[in-house]
């Protein structure tokens, strides 16, 4: 079965830093397109950052760019996400996902399998 662990959230203050980590089983990691979004209170699930399989391409939202870089580590089943000069816009619960469509898709119909999700905070 398919799992997603995330972890590195937490509080943090508005200019600082977090990196999220996405522990995947291999099954899931071989061949998906991982994806990382967040999910504010009273608002839709939004992709923040993506990555193919082969970590050749990224995508970005675009208020994060220039702020988070996402990665991945095939021979270690992980994916990133580190987040730097947080905002307190930034504030959701973000989730790990990998989808195991072609190419990186914002929509959350795409992606199959999901983290727990975990809490980032930044407060002003």
């Amino acid at each position: 079965q398919a799992q997603l662990v995330e972890s590195g959230g937490g509080l943090v203050q508005a200019g600082g830093s977090l990196r999220l980590s996405c522990a995947a089983s291999r099954r899931t990691f071989s061949t998906c397109s991982m994806g990382w979004f967040r999910q504010a209170p009273g608002k839709e699930r939004e992709l923040v950052a993506g990555i193919t399989r082969s970590g050749g391409n990224t995508y970005y939202k675009d208020s994060v760019k220039g702020r988070f870089a996402i990665s991945r580590d095939n021979a270690k089943n992980t994916v990133l996400l580190q987040m730097n000069s947080l905002k307190p816009e930034d504030t959701a619960v973000y989730y790990c996902a990998a989808s195991e469509a072609p190419g990186l898709y914002h929509s959350t119909s795409y992606y199959a399998y999901w983290g727990q999700g975990i809490q980032v905070t930044v407060s002003s």
